[in-house]
């Protein structure tokens, strides 16, 4: 080959490439040129946020938040993937979000098979009656009537946080045919208000809605409330999550981002009616809607997510941790469900699922005080009014909380090391149902003096009482403790033994009741 036709190809070839990376890069040439030609010049970066049309995370997203983000310099993009949770934390994990909401279960569920690709660095809100299960008062009265119905049906939809309530319900109040992957309970929907349809419909007893269906079906005095959110603590809970790789290299757009959004809940605070009109635009919604979704949710501003969910003190050393106990509380009702064989939390550790550091800075900066504990989720330790024998009769029981058995010693009301145990498990559940007094239960066996086993129940009961009301400072008001000897015992399983039997009598019960 002549060197003429090498040169001849050679810049041919040249040409060629220059084509075609023109023909690429005009594209970027063109961006870059408008970019630096008008007020987007400024821009620091764009933050992708992977959400759904919950209620709570409509803040985040707002035409007021984002006007906030622009002045600050940045552009923030919400991408709804209809709570495709599985997506969701896929695209987190492959750099194509930069954060993503969820409820703490969800990301439990989906994180676990990603090696838990993002850091919980912020609170977003906590259910407050957006979601309850509502059942047909005729068939399924209460929870414990639900728990003697296992052939009852319930509509729910798959992967919502309505069912990880039901999942929650089921493994506090012992409800085991919940726990059942497969059964002919189960009746899968497509959302609140397909399961709201199939319940008027009577093909179901029971369903699992949120708001607006919550209010809906309660309109009708044919269906009950057994339990909803409203009267919950630390059960479902929406976080913010920042994929690790913006956490160590884009700390500024986190601050960033938390700073606009606290104004953006103290605008909207401030102007109620503003809020009112953009969710509605937003959702398309109509007032009476608007009112319905708003008083399902409420948001968890700066003092409470450092005085109250993170634990943040100016000592530096950690008060109440909220995030850390629903972390735990998720994981242990996912474990109990089989969701998970074992805690899949990394070396069991909650905080490795947490980053508190750009809200402790917020809070330490900002904070006026002590923390705003007058506007937090009521705790075990809230004040109850006094009730006198009359009104405790009328009280309307909800449901009987599932224990281990709390033993003491043969013929005494003494707790043993294993019963305090039980007991700190029992603490762990009421704490999620702050709202409810609670009575407690004392029986024995059927064997011995009546009027001695009566007066045994009651002494142990009581000293169940005491030791909830001094080591939880539970108001006493709140609890009362009765005891019942041996007048009632438990139905006999079939095939049970005398011996196993006679185990199982002696026991106290935990049954919460409402106002």
């Amino acid at each position: 080959m002549s060197g003429h036709l090498k040169a001849f190809i050679a810049i041919l070839l040249i040409g060629i490439v220059a084509i075609l990376g023109y023909k690429f890069a005009l594209p970027t040439l063109r961006d870059a040129w408008q970019r630096e030609t008008s007020d987007a010049a400024a821009t620091k970066g764009k933050i992708t946020i992977g959400v759904d049309n919950w209620v709570g995370y409509f803040p985040l997203c707002s035409p007021e938040m984002r006007r906030r983000a622009r002045a600050e310099g940045w552009v923030v993009a919400c991408e709804d993937d209809q709570a495709d949770y599985a997506a969701r934390f896929k695209r987190l994990a492959d750099g194509e979000l930069d954060f993503a909401v969820a409820t703490i279960d969800a990301y439990l569920l989906n994180g676990a098979k990603l090696d838990f690709p993002a850091a919980i660095i912020l609170v977003i809100d906590e259910s407050k009656g957006g979601d309850a299960i509502v059942a047909r008062r005729a068939s399924v009265p209460t929870l414990d009537a639900l728990k003697r119905a296992e052939a009852a049906r319930i509509a729910f939809t798959p992967g919502s946080p309505s069912e990880h309530l039901l999942k929650s319900v089921g493994t506090h109040f012992d409800l085991p045919q919940l726990a059942r992957p497969r059964g002919s309970w189960r009746v899968e929907s497509e959302g609140s208000t397909d399961a709201l349809a199939r319940l008027t419909r009577g093909e179901v007893e029971v369903a699992v809605l949120w708001e607006p269906d919550v209010s809906k079906a309660l309109a009708d005095p044919a269906y009950v409330k057994l339990i909803g959110t409203d009267d919950t603590d630390k059960l479902i809970v929406d976080v913010l999550l920042a994929s690790r790789r913006v956490v160590q290299e884009q700390p500024a757009a986190i601050t960033m981002l938390l700073e606009q959004y606290f104004e953006t809940l103290r605008a909207y605070d401030a102007a109620p009616a503003k809020l009112r009109g953009e969710l509605g635009e937003a959702s398309g919604a109509d007032a009476a809607q608007v009112e319905a979704m708003l008083s399902g949710v409420r948001w968890a501003t700066l003092n409470e997510n450092g005085g109250l969910w993170f634990g943040v003190t100016p000592s530096g050393l950690p008060e109440e941790e909220g995030l850390v106990r629903a972390i735990n509380g998720a994981v242990a009702v996912l474990t109990a469900v089989g969701d998970f064989d074992a805690n899949p939390l990394p070396d069991q550790d909650p905080y490795r699922l947490t980053n508190r550091q750009f809200v402790a800075d917020l809070y330490l900066r900002d904070r006026d005080g002590a923390p705003d504990r007058g506007q937090a989720t009521a705790s075990l330790s809230r004040p109850f009014e006094p009730l006198d024998e009359d009104a405790w009769s009328r009280l309307a029981e909800v449901g009987t909380l599932k224990i281990e058995p709390i033993g003491f010693a043969r013929g005494t009301a003494s707790l043993d090391d294993d019963s305090r145990t039980a007991l700190d498990a029992i603490a762990t559940k009421l704490g999620h149902y702050p709202n409810y007094r609670l009575m407690i239960r004392g029986h024995t066996g059927t064997g011995g003096d009546a009027a001695a086993n009566l007066e045994l129940s009651k002494r142990r009961a009581e000293a169940v009482l005491e030791h909830l009301a001094t080591r939880y400072d539970m108001d006493p008001d709140r609890i009362r403790a009765l005891g019942y000897g041996a007048s009632r015992p438990l139905p006999r399983l079939a095939n049970e033994s005398d011996r196993a039997y006679a185990y199982r009598l002696p026991r106290v019960e935990f049954a919460l009741l409402a106002d």
